[in-house]
């Protein structure tokens, strides 16, 4: 059996020498269905990534009607029908997407995050809180989905951001103090890829200094600077030159335009037009390869290995994990459990004792307050009681003295009546008289 191949492999080289050798040594050609060995490895991981699907999370963040839909319209060339948002939201929100695209075999996932009323508000202090929140919040679920006994990461999807595209509008100045105070407060938590839209409305020598005052002012606000993961071997060419590009200068559109012969993306003017997918006229094309060509794995790394450990690394710190002990020898996650279990049970503990003087304490004050209601109360009845008694003394000698006047008076009565009774006599007589 192991001598076979080899045969055949013999056979093979000496056959593929030259026609003339086939001819006159009459031997049969055998040729390779397919790959073999571990040089199918590649092929092997293609297949499935195809098979499983991709999946891709972009969050943008930008004013109302800056042209976010668009722009994302444009780059996966497709419609996403989103509807229009208002510009009368009292607070920033955010509204979360899902698609399913494909693109010949291949098919994505894509889930778009965009902010609704940024930048909308008279008080814009804490306008980068809820994109934050909502960050940390992909972050802590994937975390506890790491925690879990029983892990589902086949089925279980991944809403971590991995592209953050800060959309800065052309005022052809500087950045404004929102956007400053934003990207300093996610630069550290996504990759951020700053984009200048309505490049159509600054001439090339504004865009110019718009774009390096923005560098600069990021700098000086502590902004890390703009730059695409360097650490693929493959990739690190391609982002070493469009990081000189940042921030990408772009435009945004779905409507055909038809410039001599050929039919393109742009946008049409009086005096011209301005092609979506031409290098001279916008970045579009480099952000779209940057994007999409070239780092769309390079990114959900960075994610994962750079900002995600960061948060994991933070969230463990503040639990209490530790790798090392106090005598920098490693200590295993079983004795950190031990050892913050018994802490959490002492503290508990503790707690409870505390919590029953504080009980105890809580009674003897509530009964000394129900003794001294009590007593008030027992004072308050005697007062009472004796206003009472003395009542009843006075309605009884009051009693008495209206019976002795009855007496009395039912005397003079009887007394009255027996001295009236023969003036009646006299009187009833005269009257017998007249008649």
């Amino acid at each position: 059996l192991k001598t076979q191949p080899l045969c055949v492999c013999k056979i093979y080289v000496s056959v593929s020498s030259g026609s003339d050798f086939k001819k006159k040594e009459n031997i049969r050609c055998l040729t390779t269905l397919g790959h073999f060995g571990f040089e199918c490895l590649p092929y092997q991981l293609v297949n499935r990534a195809l098979q499983q699907g991709f999946s891709f999370n972009i969050l943008c963040i930008g004013e109302t009607g800056i042209g976010k839909s668009t722009l994302i319209d444009t780059l996966f060339n497709t419609n996403l029908k989103d509807k229009k948002a208002s510009h009368f939201y009292s607070h920033v929100g955010l509204k979360i997407q899902t698609y399913e695209l494909q693109e010949r075999n291949v098919h994505l996932k894509l889930t778009v995050v965009k902010t609704v009323g940024y930048g909308d508000q008279l008080n814009k202090e804490g306008s980068y809180k809820p994109i934050i929140e909502y960050i940390d919040a992909q972050f802590e679920a994937y975390l506890q989905e790491e925690l879990k006994i029983k892990r589902s990461f086949f089925e279980y999807h991944d809403s971590r951001v991995h592209v953050c595209l800060y959309f800065i509008s052309p005022t052809g100045h500087s950045l404004k103090s929102l956007d400053l105070l934003t990207m300093k407060n996610i630069d550290s938590r996504v990759c951020l890829v700053p984009v200048i839209l309505y490049l159509d409305l600054l001439s090339r020598e504004i865009q110019q200094t718009f774009e390096s005052s923005m560098i600069k002012y990021a700098v000086f606000n502590f902004i890390e600077k703009f730059c695409l993961p360097l650490f693929n071997q493959n990739s690190r060419p391609i982002n070493r030159l469009s990081n000189g590009l940042l921030p990408f200068a772009v435009v945004g559109s779905m409507d055909e335009v038809k410039v001599g012969k050929r039919v393109v993306r742009g946008r049409h003017y009086p005096w011209g037009v301005l092609q979506v997918e031409n290098e001279n006229h916008c970045d579009f094309v480099k952000l779209r390869d940057m994007l999409l060509c070239t780092n769309m794995e390079n990114l959900k790394e960075q994610t994962h290995i750079q900002h995600y450990e960061c948060y994991r690394c933070c969230k463990l710190q503040k639990m209490g994990f530790k790798d090392v002990g106090p005598d920098n020898q490693p200590v295993s996650f079983q004795e950190i459990y031990e050892a913050k279990r018994q802490e959490f049970l002492e503290q508990c503990q503790k707690e409870e004792e505390e919590l029953k003087q504080r009980f105890m304490q809580l009674v003897k004050e509530k009964e000394t307050t129900f003794k001294e209601a009590e007593k008030e109360l027992q004072d308050k009845f005697e007062h009472l009681k004796k206003v009472q008694q003395e009542e009843i003394t006075k309605l009884e000698e009051e009693k008495k003295q209206l019976e002795e006047e009855l007496i009395d008076f039912q005397r003079m009565k009887a007394s009255s009546e027996t001295l009236a009774t023969p003036v009646l006599v006299s009187v009833k007589k005269d009257k017998d008289r007249k008649k």
